[in-house]
């Protein structure tokens, strides 16, 4: 690859139990070294949702990496997701304790100039470009569903008590489906994984204006989460971003950091 393609990739992420919960079920992970990133929110009984979603993202990142000259992202994204899901699956099945545990699942992997994004569940992707924001994802969850089929408002979706009914899941069977999204990136280009937890609060445009006015990446996480926790914060909040820019050189390697427990 020339020099001049290369793209300089910083990261933050923060999360934070919010407002209600006395446990944090949402978990993140990512390996600079190979360029995955990974955000979750489990689901599930006593600390079942904790150890699904930390589980889906340690197994994903360390399956992608471990695959690193086989196949495109896209297909090593796509099989790291399933892998996941199976290991999450069989440690449900085979505990009593955990059984019924899942997790949504975003993840994002770069490759070159180009940006794979992978979901789950009601976790979202948003790209940010010169100062517009879209989301990339589409929600598996009920009310999404029923917006998309014309049956359900938008509005109506937004004040629904099933709001938090999902109908796909990392770890509930043995076989799942992710959606997959492609996008071309350029330098200035952001990119944020975030959980339902922040969504509920704040649209594409109220995310574009916090990220925007932040001075760094750690402060626009940080100003995500807060407009959250302002709104009372039901849920937990995960925000992991990725800002691409010009860079000469290759990006420096990190070591897998993932959410502790």
């Amino acid at each position: 690859m020339e020099s001049q393609t290369l793209l300089r990739l910083e990261v933050a992420a923060l999360t934070d139990v919010g407002c209600k919960r006395s446990n944090n079920e949402d978990s993140f992970g990512y390996d600079l070294s190979t360029q995955i990133f990974a955000v979750c929110d489990g689901m599930g009984g006593m600390a079942a949702g904790e150890i699904a979603s930390s589980m889906a993202v340690s197994e994903l990142v360390h399956y992608f990496s471990q695959q690193a000259l086989w196949g495109s992202g896209e297909e090593r994204l796509y099989h790291s997701i399933l892998y996941a899901n199976r290991q999450v699956c069989l440690l449900a099945q085979d505990n009593d304790d955990l059984r019924g545990m899942g997790t949504t699942l975003v993840s994002a992997c770069v490759e070159g100039r180009k940006i794979v994004i992978g979901n789950v569940g009601d976790s979202r992707a948003y790209f940010l470009r010169s100062g517009g924001c879209a989301q990339i994802t589409l929600d598996h969850s009920f009310v999404a569903e029923q917006v998309r089929n014309g049956v359900m408002s938008a509005d109506d979706a937004g004040s629904s008590p099933l709001q938090s009914l999902i109908t796909r899941a990392i770890g509930t069977t043995e076989t799942v489906e992710p959606d997959l999204f492609t996008a071309a990136v350029e330098p200035g280009d952001i990119v944020l994984l975030t959980t339902d937890g922040l969504t509920r609060y704040a649209d594409a445009e109220a995310i574009a204006k916090l990220i925007l006015s932040s001075p760094d990446l750690p402060a626009a996480c940080e100003a995500l989460i807060n407009t959250a926790k302002e709104q009372g914060a039901v849920d937990n909040v995960t925000c992991l971003l990725l800002r691409f820019s010009e860079a000469a050189e290759p990006t420096p390697t990190a070591e897998l950091e993932t959410l502790p427990h």
